[in-house]
């Protein structure tokens, strides 16, 4: 748990106000109920406890977190590699990573502002202004001058200017969805009092600031402001937690560190060599370095200029440009595939993800209540249909029927539909086909599509059957009616057309408290006497229905001969006809049981945490195979009782989380990652945005989502649809896999530049490069096939492997293998060129170097093709099959054979024209590299089947 800013003053009243009465709470804020503070009082609260306003913590500045780029070993030593190069006079060179530094820098900062802006998102929701009741009178004031013990006026369509507890609730319902995760808007009442212990979304006594009054009317007590709320201690969570870096920044820094270290090293230690080669070794110790320079047959300048050289080709400076690139050109693959990238980093976060923390409610689920099944007429029935599209049919027994064929039914649908505030309206054409939004209450929303798949047009029955009169829904009836006046009886079922009656009476709600309005029941066609039997009979009915956890509602009617009197409800609703049941629930989405299936076969762990009920989550874990055979599920209330080490001792166990508030989320995440788990968790509203930020990786909702938990997120998706997270987890595993195969390549092939050298002089033999032909070897080989492989489609394969253990590095011991092997054979074939180019041109020192070069450049070029699996062989991926790589290495042949044959470059690279026949000798040597890789590749996947054999 957060602790507020040590500076803010203590504040009033009550620490639990759900837990206490309105009298306690209006003695302990000083305040007097109905009449609320005098000016006097509310100005000396302002000035102690501060505005209604979220606060910022101090945040580092520009310049600052500009040089916090800069602290990484690999970018120091590419910044030192340019100043060298800028003084040997190779201004590309030095210029290009100069670039690269600058851009990665830029990158981070914007990066790193993002918890400001997730806070502006946060400030958004705060309320302009409010109606509170000071000195007995009401008025307006702006909503960041309240204090605790104001009182305020609350109607539909407000938004809650502060955390206050009811003083009264006249059919008040709030949305809650962005600060609890409530699928439906909540039913307050301010006279309960509660157990102290009792969850955010249960809270039916208080309102929380920045959430929306859908329905009636309230007045509560303020007993919260700024950042005492609970969207201020979400606010203050934000700001507090630190980014930690992704697994592959971690890598790749210690990559860096390593290969920086190394390099550094042998070229010490090879410009060490030159200078003492042929040296006796007394002279070396007495006057080295004055042999050194007093021999003719050393040039000091240009061997250092080799080892500096051989400095800037061995370290991989085009790394963190290709890696960019290469998750840049990732994130336009993830955008059409429904998912938005707000960092970089998080692509490559994705593919090593073990665990998938996913909100139910719109992304399991289609945030779309549903009517899936009914009772009527003693039939049990179900209906087909998506979301709020008003086409799909009925169902009974798995045979389809008409629903306007049974009096009964006809008549519940009737009521559905008339009986109900909410309208259907197209929204739009989405691939061709209409899509559809609901204005008004989602339960009452999915009865009015029920009945428009039964052919039942509002627009029409309300012309032929116009409401004349309503009796509200109220918390405490649970019940709704409305009256009716028959103007064209042919909308009724023919059984009511022979003598209809001028008014008719709709009630909707509480499955058991419509039924005790009610003294008949439609029955297969007849309306019968509801005795205990038939009672029983209907109660059971709902009760299956329950057991599914479904949310229901009961339907009852009855026809007047005059238009009643309403001086109360009971007037209205008496000697009711009960017609039936109606189920509904926020329907799992069509695709997200098989993208389930595939993350448990890539060894992802899917974990539901949702506000709603334990019984709904079970339901839809079921219904979309998220539930182990010995999974659990857990609530607010249990997470409670342990303690974070207790939690993360059984979070492998939990599938399901219900009734969680924001604190719960970040401490389900906490636990998850103790146990070593990447986890991405994903949310829509303001009470997700600590976890989205705690979480490795945080997924915010395109459609649903609030502009909070967007801007904290690292990545949104456009669908709202967890088949699109497990789409990305797949790009994130290519992606990474690609840069695995790109490292693999540049390291393979600049440690086998680095031998080159260093074994020609421990042999005593000339340079075999020049240091112009180094950077040039460079910018040919490191440039495009890298990039290249950055753009490879990825193995078959990648979503039916487990995901990478956390702690393996970019070079794990296989690859460590193949960098060994690339190294030795690499190695050893240039320099047997190089040898026998200097037989080939005795005293031509270039053409042997030419041969030297032209043979390095081709093994690297063919190299590359190999590296594009680092399983499968070069021929089961296509020799051919990637165009990006073709382009890359004929880009690179045709840089290579500028320099050989264009003759005014020949004086500037040393370099001569080589004939056919050089070419064709040279041909076994620059096929050497890939013919191994391609052995060593064949030797791991045996061993790797007779692993599993053995299993």
């Amino acid at each position: 748990m957060l602790n507020e800013n040590a500076t803010q003053p203590a504040p009033l009243g009550h620490p639990a106000p759900h837990a206490a009465s309105v009298e306690e709470i209006a003695d302990q804020l000083d305040t007097r109920l109905h009449r609320g503070l005098t000016g006097q009082e509310a100005r000396a609260r302002l000035a102690r406890f501060g505005p209604n306003e979220l606060v910022e913590l101090p945040k580092a500045g520009w310049v600052r977190l500009l040089l916090g780029q800069f602290n990484n070993f690999l970018v120091i030593l590419l910044l030192v590699a340019a100043v060298v190069s800028l003084l040997l006079g190779e201004v590309l060179d030095a210029l290009a990573i100069f670039a690269i530094v600058i851009l990665n820098a830029l990158l981070g900062v914007v990066q790193e502002s993002r918890a400001e802006r997730a806070l502006a998102a946060l400030q958004k929701l705060a309320v302009p202004n409010a109606q509170v009741i000071r000195d007995g009178r009401q008025g307006a004031i702006p909503a960041r001058e309240l204090v605790s013990g104001d009182i305020v006026l609350l109607e539909a369509g407000n938004y809650v200017p502060a955390d206050m507890r009811l003083m009264e609730s006249v059919n008040l319902r709030i949305e809650e969805a962005s600060l609890t995760g409530e699928s439906v808007a909540v039913a307050k009442d301010a006279r309960v009092v509660l157990d102290r212990e009792i969850p955010l979304g249960d809270r039916r006594n208080s309102a929380f600031m920045g959430t929306l009054v859908s329905y009636g009317r309230g007045m509560g007590l303020v007993t919260g402001t700024g950042m005492r709320t609970q969207i201020g201690l979400i606010a203050q969570m934000i700001q507090t937690y630190e980014e930690e870096p992704t697994p592959l920044q971690i890598k790749l820094d210690e990559l860096g560190k390593t290969l920086g270290m190394a390099t550094l090293a042998i070229c010490g230690i090879i410009l060490v060599i030159g200078i003492f080669r042929d040296t006796p070794w007394s002279v070396a110790l007495t006057q080295g370095a004055y042999a050194y320079l007093r021999s003719a047959e050393r040039d000091l300048v240009n061997l250092f200029m080799t080892a500096v050289s051989l400095a800037i080709a061995a370290v991989p400076e085009g790394l963190p440009a290709v890696v960019t690139i290469c998750l840049a050109l990732g994130m336009q693959r993830m955008v059409r595939r429904h998912v938005l990238l707000r960092k970089l980093p998080a692509v490559e976060t994705l593919g090593s993800a073990t665990v998938i923390c996913s909100d139910k409610t719109g992304t399991l689920t289609q945030n779309e209540m549903t009517v899936v099944k009914g009772w009527a007429g003693g039939r049990t029935f179900e209906i087909s249909g998506r979301g709020y599209d008003p086409h799909g049919s009925f169902f009974e027994a798995g045979h389809p029927f008409d629903p306007r064929q049974d009096e009964g039914m006809l008549l519940m649908l009737l009521g559905a539909q008339l009986c109900n505030d909410a309208r259907l309206e197209r929204s739009g054409e989405e691939q061709g086909q209409t899509t559809w939004r609901m204005v008004g209450d989602p339960t009452e929303g999915a009865m009015a599509v029920a009945a428009a798949k039964a052919g039942l047009e509002r627009g029409e029955l309300q012309r032929a059957l116009p409401r004349v009169l309503e009796v509200p829904f109220d918390s405490e009836r649970k019940r709704m009616a409305t009256v009716h006046e028959v103007l064209s009886p042919r909308v009724l079922p023919p059984g009511q057309l022979a003598d209809p009656m001028p008014y008719l009476v709709f009630v909707k709600g509480a499955p058991g408290l419509v039924l005790e309005r009610c003294e008949r029941v439609c029955l297969e066609g007849e309306t019968r006497v509801l005795d205990a039997a038939k009672r029983e009979e209907v109660l059971a009915a709902a009760d299956r229905m329950a057991r599914d956890a479904l949310r229901i509602l009961g339907v009852a009617w009855r026809p007047l001969n005059a238009m009643p009197s309403l001086t109360s409800a009971d007037e209205v609703e008496k000697d009711l006809v009960f017609l039936g049941l109606l189920g509904m629930i926020d329907p799992p989405r069509a695709e997200v049981a098989q993208a389930v299936q595939v993350a448990r076969k890539a060894g992802l762990k899917t974990v539901m945490i949702t506000g709603d009920a334990k019984e709904t989550a079970l339901a839809v874990a079921r219904q979309i195979g998220l539930l182990r055979p010995k999974g659990r599920v857990l609530t607010g209330p249990e997470l409670d009782g342990l303690s974070d080490q207790a939690l993360a001792e059984i979070a492998n166990e939990v599938d399901a989380f219900a009734r969680v508030s924001p604190m719960h989320k970040v401490k389900i995440v906490d636990a998850l990652k103790e146990r070593g788990h990447v986890v991405a968790m994903t949310g829509d509203g303001v009470n997700d945005a600590p976890a989205l930020q705690r979480a490795n990786i945080g997924i915010a909702m395109g459609i649903t989502g609030t502009d909070v938990s967007r801007e904290t997120a690292d990545m949104v998706l456009t669908d709202d649809n967890y088949a699109s997270i497990v789409a990305a987890i797949e790009e994130g595993r290519i992606i990474y896999s690609n840069i695995r195969k790109f490292v693999f390549y540049l390291i393979s092939c600049n440690v086998g530049e680095i031998l080159v050298v260093f074994l020609s002089m421990l042999a005593g033999l000339p340079l075999p490069l020049t240091p112009i032909q180094l950077l040039w070897l460079n910018l040919v080989t490191d440039g495009a096939p890298a990039l290249a492989l950055g753009l490879e489609k990825g193995d078959p394969d990648v979503m039916k492997v487990p995901p990478r253990p956390t702690q393996e590095p970019v070079i794990n011991g296989e690859m460590q293998v193949g960098v060994l092997v690339q190294a030795v054979v690499m190695t050893s074939a240039v320099l047997l060129a190089f040898m026998w180019g200097l037989r080939r041109f005795p005293g031509d020192l270039a053409a042997a170097q030419t041969v030297t070069f032209a043979t390095l450049i081709m093994s690297e070029l063919l190299r590359a093709y190999t590296a594009r699996s680092e399983r499968y062989s070069l021929f089961a991926m296509g020799p051919f099959s990637s165009r990006w790589m073709n382009y890359a290495c004929l880009s690179s042949f045709l840089l290579l054979m500028v320099v050989i044959y264009v003759p005014f470059l020949d004086p500037i690279f040393s370099t001569m024209a080589l004939g056919w026949r050089e070419w064709l000798v040279m041909a076994p040597f620059f096929l050497a590299a890939s013919v191994a890789a391609e052995i060593t590749k064949f030797v791991l996947r045996r061993r790797a089947a007779a692993r599993l054999a053995a299993i």
